[in-house]
């Protein structure tokens, strides 16, 4: 008899279905489905869904998901039974923001190994000639790309599950999940309850319902997207059949949200240039037994006077459609999150309730492998810190702030979007209490996770004058320099040679205490806590296969209270959730009653000592120490600590005194020239540190040795999560590594996600980077592999150029540390 757990997955999509498919691939037979509609066409979006997939994206991780789809869906049919029919695809550029925007998009698939090349407007009337090469500027060709036949899939692959064990169950609407003690015990429905030890609800726009019974916030908003259908395009007639159905690649023009696909002799055309339109579950019917191709709960009347402009600008393209009609059309229903990521995670107050959804067809199959990679072997091969639904804090999860970003989103599904492109709404969410300040100093806010982070201060714009020629900034082309000034430059200057404050209350701080903390964080993390009160210790989160779930600054504040400088609410989640049912420990994120300023600089002492009465030499408070201390009568915080490379501390105290604590630090500050300094500043003067950024730099796919963090490894303090997957290994060991590189030609800054050609190929892909003000050079990190020594030449593909650049030895600045520890 099976021992495997009793799994129910909620939801017979193209999701559910891979995911049975996925789990009783790796011997876990006990898995039902269940699916309020009828089988196989259940009437949600992927009985809808228009097949487009298109791999290459600008993370690496959806786009491995897309990659293993594509894998996948080949294997389950072929000839008249096909599930991916690999026509390619085309994304066009009318304008030339979006040449070269496909020019950026070339260079991720380079870096993420997938197939494509950049053409001309011949080359794209070649592939596709129904297309104006008039109106075409140039195209992005995927040949691996294809149309995606998900209804024929998913019976593909509930077969294939059901001969291993899976049970299908059609028709049958889930009314509740039951749950005991805190764990999942099964799943109520019309036909009873069905048993389970794990649930995982893949219901897509139903998502948010499954949530609820549950008790778990699920932040997604199903809204409507048009897709239309054409009568006969002569120009296609003979070139298909309904066996067929297409054999021209699949085409995005998103300078106007649209994207075309055949079927048969006619023409598909979906869009998202029409109004955000919501969609109220209440008012949809549940699907249950009267769901056919024409009539299901996913397809919604079709609004023309939505789709006037879209066809008028089809027809432009598209000169063929210009005598040809729409003849049919729907709005069909999809799942938008606040970030356009999917949503995987169990849930934080039910164990075994886990969820996987807000996931198209394109990434279908790589979702539902990493989903049953995480139930059965406990990682996902792939980093998810993108995707999991931890990512969000509490106020990203409201009604409000889901329904206003998914909106916005979905407008913004097709547009050139920069790496540092600030939300537009909702803005001034959380603010740290030194915000007033800023604002009265200039700050150019940018947003993340709610919180408004100033970037650089336009009070400083005088200084920029006064830089020492060798402190002057390059000219920048148009990309590096949006969302960028060269204030920037004089915030480092400043932070280098006199002292500067930096807001940085907007890091995740997690408050650990209780008899049992120590003991608790010995088993989580790498390094030694069982120190004396006051030390700060720089360690890492790992996963059981060794690799980087987060790196952490834990500072031992008493016998049995420690305060983490964590990376987001993902580390939130795993601590509070590895302290459930130990009555020893309590977590707790203090982060929005706590506010934190970096006083950083040589003249920092010079600044906080006369402000207080405790010692803030480096005799009594060394480089990673903290102490309890008072600034100007301000009970604070002090941890010996500096990401710019530094003389300085991080101060911590109580939001209530926060604008107290800025207005004296800055006033004692004024004769020694103090600033204040933003993320731009920051970013800059941490790469010349060589100082990582987890989730950019280093993540679960990699292990510390190769992201050159294996100082933070102490594997002779007993057992921790993950030592047992690191022994044999060291620096010496690896066969890739987080490497330094600086541009040769001195000017050229990347933004990162580039690919590193080495000897002409792809070889890796670039982290971060930034210009150093420091040393006078572009910096950028990126993963390459261990024969990339110092001195080795690479390149580095920016647009439609290379960049020359040479492996460095780091740290770039300071590498004795003696700034530091002054």
């Amino acid at each position: 008899m099976s021992t495997t757990p009793r799994v129910v997955i909620i939801g017979a999509g193209i999701v559910g279905a891979n995911l049975a498919d996925e789990l009783t691939e790796r011997g876990w037979s006990r898995v039902t489905v269940l699916d309020q509609g009828p089988l196989p066409l259940t009437g949600g979006s992927t009985s809808h869904a228009p097949g487009l997939v298109y791999q290459t994206s600008g993370s690496k991780t959806m786009t491995g998901f897309a990659a293993y789809t594509v894998d996948k869906l080949l294997s389950l049919g072929s000839g008249d039974s096909w599930c991916f029919n690999q026509v390619g695809g085309l994304e066009i550029a009318t304008t030339p923001e979006r040449l070269a925007d496909l020019h950026r998009k070339r260079g991720w698939a380079a870096a993420w190994g997938i197939p494509g090349e950049i053409v001309g407007p011949e080359e794209c009337a070649r592939l596709h000639p129904l297309l104006d090469a008039d109106r075409v500027l140039g195209g992005f060709h995927t040949p691996t790309d294809g149309l995606a036949k998900a209804p024929r899939a998913v019976v593909a692959l509930a077969r294939r599950a059901a001969s291993r064990g899976a049970a299908f169950r059609g028709s049958t609407r889930v009314t509740g999940i039951s749950h005991s003690k805190g764990r999942v015990t099964g799943v109520r429905t019309d036909a009873g309850e069905v048993p389970a030890d794990i649930v995982v609800s893949c219901a897509g726009f139903w998502g948010r319902v499954v949530g609820d019974m549950a008790g778990m916030r699920v932040p997604l908003l199903p809204m409507a997207h048009q897709y239309a259908r054409t009568g006969q395009v002569a120009e296609l007639v003979g070139r298909n059949d309904d066996r067929i159905e297409a054999g021209l690649p699949i085409l995005r023009h998103q300078d106007q949200d649209l994207y075309f696909r055949e079927h048969n002799d006619c023409v598909g055309i979906g869009s998202y240039a029409h109004r955000p339109m919501p969609v109220r579950i209440s008012g949809l019917p549940e699907g249950g037994h009267g769901s056919t191709e024409a009539a299901m709960p996913s397809k919604l009347p079709f609004t023309e006077e939505d789709f006037a402009g879209p066809w008028e600008q089809s027809r432009l393209l598209l000169p063929s459609l210009r005598q040809a009609k729409v003849e049919a059309g729907f709005n069909g229903v999809m799942s938008f999150t606040p970030d356009g990521g999917p949503l995987i995670g169990e849930s934080p107050s039910v164990s075994g309730f886990w969820i996987a959804e807000a996931v198209w067809v394109t990434h279908s199959a790589g979702v539902a492998r990493s989903v049953a990679q995480l139930l059965v072997d406990g990682r996902s091969e792939l980093d998810l810190h993108g995707c999991t639904v931890h990512r969000f804090d509490e106020i990203e999860t409201t009604e409000n702030h889901v329904s206003e970003t998914a909106q916005q989103n979905f407008a913004e599904v097709y547009d050139v979007l920069h790496p540092l492109q600030p939300r537009r709404s909702p803005r001034d969410v959380r603010v740290s209490p030194f915000h007033a300040r800023q604002q009265e100093l200039g700050a150019f806010f940018l947003e993340t996770h709610g919180w408004e982070r100033p970037h650089w201060y336009e009070a400083n714009a005088p200084l920029v004058e006064e830089l020492p020629p060798e402190w002057q900034p390059p000219a920048r082309d148009g990309w590096s320099a949006r969302y960028h000034s060269p204030i920037v430059a004089a915030e480092a200057w400043k932070t280098r040679t006199a002292v500067a404050l930096y807001d940085m209350t907007a890091l995740k701080r997690i408050e650990v205490s209780g008899p049992g903390s120590v003991a608790f964080l010995e088993r989580l993390t790498s390094g030694k806590m069982d120190k004396s009160v006051g030390a700060v210790t720089y360690t890492l989160a790992l996963d059981h296969a060794g690799g980087i779930r987060s790196d952490l600054t834990v500072a031992r504040l008493g016998g049995d209270l420690f305060q983490i400088g964590a990376n987001g609410n993902i580390d939130v989640d795993y601590f509070r959730r590895e302290a459930r049912g130990d009555s020893g420990v309590r977590v707790r994120d203090i982060t929005g009653g706590t506010c934190c300023v970096g006083v950083w600089g040589p003249l920092a002492r010079d600044l906080v000592q006369p402000l207080s009465k405790q010692d803030f030499s480096h005799g009594s408070l060394k480089f990673f120490r903290c102490m309890s201390a008072e600034i100007a009568g301000i009970p604070v915080t002090a941890m010996r600590l500096s990401y710019v490379g530094e003389l300085g501390w991080e101060i911590y105290t109580s939001a209530e005194y926060g604008r107290k604590l800025w207005d004296v630090l800055w006033e004692a500050g004024r004769g020694l020239g103090v600033v204040a300094a933003g993320r731009g500043a920051f970013n800059s003067l941490r790469l010349e540190k060589g100082y990582r950024s987890w989730g950019a730099d280093m993540t679960t796919e990699h292990n510390p040795y190769e992201a050159g963090v294996g100082f933070a490894v102490r594997p002779q303090k007993g057992g921790f999560v993950g030592r047992e997957a690191l022994e044999g290994l060291s620096s010496d060991t690896v066969t890739r590594r987080l490497t330094c590189l600086t541009i040769d030609d001195g000017t050229s800054v990347v933004l990162g996600r580039e690919p590193v050609l080495l000897d002409g190929r792809p070889a890796g892909y670039v982290t971060s980077a930034a210009f150093g003000h420091t040393i006078g050079r572009p910096i950028a990190y990126a993963w390459l592999p261990a024969t990339a020594t110092i001195g080795t030449t690479a390149e580095i593909q920016y647009f439609d150029r290379t960049v020359r650049a040479t492996v460095t030895a780091e740290p770039l600045f300071d590498p004795g540390m003696a700034r530091i520890r002054r």
